[in-house]
């Protein structure tokens, strides 16, 4: 994608990156761009993210194609109720030394070793299991048996669950859902769509993946998402529309005050800018502005506003709520 393999990328290579991308993923997943488009800002931006949809809406195939796609290492985990922590991180072992008989514990790495993990249905297990992710997420390391063993990056977390089917589930914790940047809902094809898959999918026909990027470069690339100048009104923008949010601000408006318990955190303000930035590069410009502020408000903020009961009676949704916000400050 650039002239040498260690030069410094420019904007109009992320942008040539972002259609070169698509247009390998596009070889096995149809439609879903919008889905593609806020999974790609994440990556860039260093966020992971949280697929939520039925099964059978291809989110697995969708993060496996577009690591084959990065040439990322890439790794899986079905979460169950019986998974434990050490399934997840790795474990020791105790080992012999066939030559002097001496015994020694050697440690064998877990599948969070990978440059992108998978957590499918991650609410399948309980939170001492998914709590063995947070230190994984947010630092990009992992301890085990009083050892700290560090992540190659770069490292992301994509995980899937099934909004519907709530039995046999725990709801993930707060502190957990904050260490993702998106929720990405993932929602149905269109008839035409959904008439193309099954046509792709029902022939022998297999469709080849080829890497356009590689680790280095995508690093290189997350670097100039950070490097991206401040717009300081795009900036407060994202701080006010963070903080708009929470029920006990002065700026809160009424839709707010009535339905919801907890707001958004600093962390929601981070990544606001954070991914407008990624979105803004992404889209070969080199700032970003408000409108990307807007654009990317619904899967930073979503899972970040606990609605309180007045809500859940009147069948009120996180969702609804932020669409609101983002609307009532388009018509500003």
């Amino acid at each position: 994608m650039s002239d040498a393999p260690g030069a410094i990328p420019t904007v109009a290579e992320a942008a040539r990156a972002r259609d070169a991308i698509l247009e390998q993923v596009s070889r096995r997943i149809v439609g879903q761009k919008a889905v593609i488009e806020q999974m790609l800002i994440a990556l860039f931006a260093r966020g992971h993210c949280l697929f939520v949809g039925v099964p059978g809406l291809a989110k697995t195939l969708l993060v496996s194609t577009t690591a084959e796609a990065l040439n990322l290492t890439f790794n899986r985990i079905q979460f169950t109720p019986d998974l434990m922590p050490s399934d997840i991180t790795g474990t020791d072992i105790l080992e012999e030394d066939q030559t002097t008989g001496r015994r020694h514990f050697k440690f064998i790495r877990g599948p969070v070793f990978a440059n992108l993990l998978l957590a499918d249905e991650i609410n399948r297990t309980p939170p001492k299991t998914q709590a063995a992710l947070l230190q994984a997420m947010q630092e990009g390391r992992v301890t085990a048996a009083g050892k700290t063993y560090t992540l190659d990056p770069p490292f992301l977390v994509f995980a899937t669950q099934n909004p519907v089917e709530q039995e046999g589930t725990y709801p993930l914790p707060e502190a957990q859902l904050d260490r993702f940047m998106f929720m990405i809902e993932v929602g149905y094809p269109d008839a035409d769509e959904e008439l193309e898959i099954v046509l792709r999918t029902t022939s022998a026909e297999e469709s080849t993946i080829e890497p356009v990027l590689d680790p280095a470069r995508i690093l290189a690339l997350q670097r100039l998402v950070r490097q991206m100048p401040h717009n300081d009104a795009a900036a407060r923008y994202a701080v006010a529309l963070a903080r708009s949010t929470r029920p006990d601000d002065p700026g809160a408006p009424d839709v707010v005050k009535e339905y919801v318990s907890w707001g958004a955190g600093p962390r929601a303000s981070q990544y606001l800018v954070l991914a407008a930035k990624a979105r803004a590069l992404l889209a070969g410009r080199e700032t970003y502005g408000r409108d990307d502020v807007l654009a990317v408000a619904r899967p930073v903020l979503m899972h970040r506003v606990m609605t309180n009961f007045h809500a859940e009676a009147e069948r009120v949704a996180s969702g609804d709520i932020i669409d609101r916000l983002v609307e009532a400050r388009r018509e500003r």
